[in-house]
C-alpha cells in the first residue's frame, strides 16, 4: 500500500470516525438482558495452521498470549455450508445455512439476528451495525427477505471503504486529480459524495429513509473534514473498519455490533506474506477492540465479544491453488475456531467438541433473552444464557 493510499483511507475514515462521534468470576451477571451488548468480529479466510496451530502462533501473538487465557475458546467450529463470504456471514447472522446469492444480489432468506433482536426487544436502528471492509458484501446482509421481519427491523449497513471509492470515482468523472498525498485534496471530493441525491448509495442509513444529509449532519460532517483530514496517521482497509466501528460504539453504544475484517483476504493475489499480514492485522485490531471495549462505561463489564474466522483456506498443492481459495470443501477450508471473551462466559476454557457456525445466532439471541427462533442451530455451552 503506498503512501498516497494510505492518505486516502485515513482521511476517508477520520471522516466517519469524527461525525458518528477483566477476568470474570463464577457468579450469574447481575445486569439485565437489555444492558447487554454484543460485539460479533468475522475475519475473512484463515486456516487454523495458520493461527492456533504450532506453525501459526508467531502471526497472533494476542490472541494466543493475551486473550486466550480469558477466553472460551472453541477448537472445533465447523462451516458446513457454501464457503462464500456472503452466505457464510449470511448463515452466521441467521442461524440457518444460507445457499443465496454469493455476491450479495439477495437478501438472506431467514430472518438476521438484528431483525430478531429489534422486533422482540423494540430497538432503534441504530442498536445495530455492520460495518464491514468485505467487498463480497452488500447492504442487503442487514435485513432478509422474510415478509414478516425484514429491512423495517434491519440493521445500518457500513462499508467505510465505499465512502472513499465514491469519492475517487466522482473526482474522476469530473476530469480531478485525487493522486496527491495531501489529505486536504480529499475534503472536496469527499463532500461532493455527502452532498450527493444517492448518499445511500453509500451502503448505510442512520435514522428515516431520506437519501441525503440534514443540514446539521451535513454541516458536522464538513467540519470533520476540514479539521480531520490533515492528520497524518496511515491505515490499512481493516484499521480503517476498526476505526468507523468504534465512533459507532462510542456515538450510538449499540447493542449488536458485527465487524468483518477481510485484509487477509489478498491471499486470492497469491501473496502468502501479505496474507499472514493481514492475519497479523486482525490480530492487533481485535486486541485493541477488546481494551478499547473497557475504557467504554457503555461496554464495559456489560460485552461479550465473539472472534471467528467466516472458513479456512484450501490445502497447499491443491486444484485450488491452495491458500489462494477456499472452496474445497475438505477439513482444511470447513474447521476453524472461535474465541468469546467478556460477560456471558461462565469461566475461561477450552472446549472441544464440536459446533457449528449456525449455532453463533440463538447463542446471541439468547443473551438478550430472545428465543425459541426456527433456526437450525443451537445455544452453545460454556455461556450465561
Amino acid at each position: 500500500m503506498d503512501l498516497t493510499r494510505r492518505e486516502l483511507l485515513f482521511g476517508a475514515a477520520a471522516l466517519l470516525v469524527e461525525q458518528w462521534a477483566a477476568g470474570r468470576g463464577l457468579a450469574q451477571p447481575s445486569h439485565s438482558a437489555e444492558d447487554r451488548k454484543v460485539v460479533l468480529v468475522t475475519c475473512g479466510g484463515m486456516r487454523r495452521e495458520d493461527t492456533f496451530s504450532s506453525t501459526g502462533l508467531g502471526n497472533i501473538p494476542h490472541l494466543y498470549r493475551d486473550l486466550l487465557p480469558q477466553s472460551l475458546f472453541y477448537t472445533n467450529l465447523h462451516n458446513d455450508g457454501v464457503t462464500s463470504h456472503y452466505n457464510t456471514i449470511s448463515s452466521v447472522l441467521t442461524g440457518n445455512w444460507q445457499r443465496v446469492d454469493d455476491w450479495g444480489k439477495t437478501a438472506p432468506a431467514s430472518p438476521t439476528l438484528f431483525e430478531y433482536l429489534r422486533k422482540a426487544m423494540g430497538l432503534r436502528q441504530d442498536q445495530a451495525w455492520l460495518i464491514s471492509s468485505n467487498k463480497a458484501l452488500t447492504s442487503r446482509i442487514g435485513a432478509s427477505s422474510v415478509s414478516a421481519f425484514g429491512p423495517r427491523y434491519g440493521a445500518n449497513v457500513i462499508f467505510p471503504k465505499q465512502l472513499l471509492i465514491n469519492a475517487v470515482v466522482h473526482a474522476a468523472s469530473e476530469g480531478r486529480a485525487v493522486h496527491s498525498a495531501d489529505r486536504a485534496t480529499v475534503a472536496p471530493e469527499i463532500e461532493a459524495v455527502l452532498n450527493s441525491d444517492n448518499y445511500d448509495g453509500l451502503g448505510w442509513s442512520v435514522g428515516g429513509d431520506t437519501s441525503s444529509l440534514d443540514r446539521i449532519a451535513l454541516g458536522t460532517m464538513q467540519q470533520a473534514i476540514d479539521d480531520l483530514v490533515r492528520t497524518n496517521a496511515p491505515a490499512t482497509g481493516d484499521e480503517f473498519t476498526q476505526l468507523v466501528a468504534l465512533e459507532v460504539m462510542r456515538r450510538f453504544t449499540p447493542a449488536l455490533m458485527a465487524i468483518t475484517f477481510s485484509d487477509m483476504e489478498v491471499a486470492h493475489f497469491g501473496s502468502y506474506s501479505l496474507h499472514l499480514a493481514g492475519i497479523s492485522t486482525v490480530d492487533r485490531l481485535v486486541y485493541e477492540l477488546w481494551n478499547q471495549l473497557q475504557t467504554m462505561p457503555a461496554y464495559k463489564d456489560k460485552t461479550t465479544l465473539f472472534v471467528l474466522p467466516e472458513f479456512g483456506r484450501d490445502l497447499d498443492g491443491s486444484n485450488t491453488n491452495g491458500f489462494f481459495n477456499h472452496r474445497q470443501g475438505s477439513d482444511s477450508t470447513r474447521i476453524t475456531w472461535m474465541m468469546c471473551l467478556g460477560d456471558a462466559i461462565r469461566r475461561a476454557q477450552v472446549l472441544e467438541d464440536p459446533v457449528v457456525q449456525t449455532d453463533i445466532c440463538p447463542t446471541i439471541a439468547g443473551l438478550f433473552a430472545v428465543n425459541n427462533l426456527e433456526v437450525g442451530g443451537k445455544p452453545l455451552p460454556g455461556l450465561w444464557l
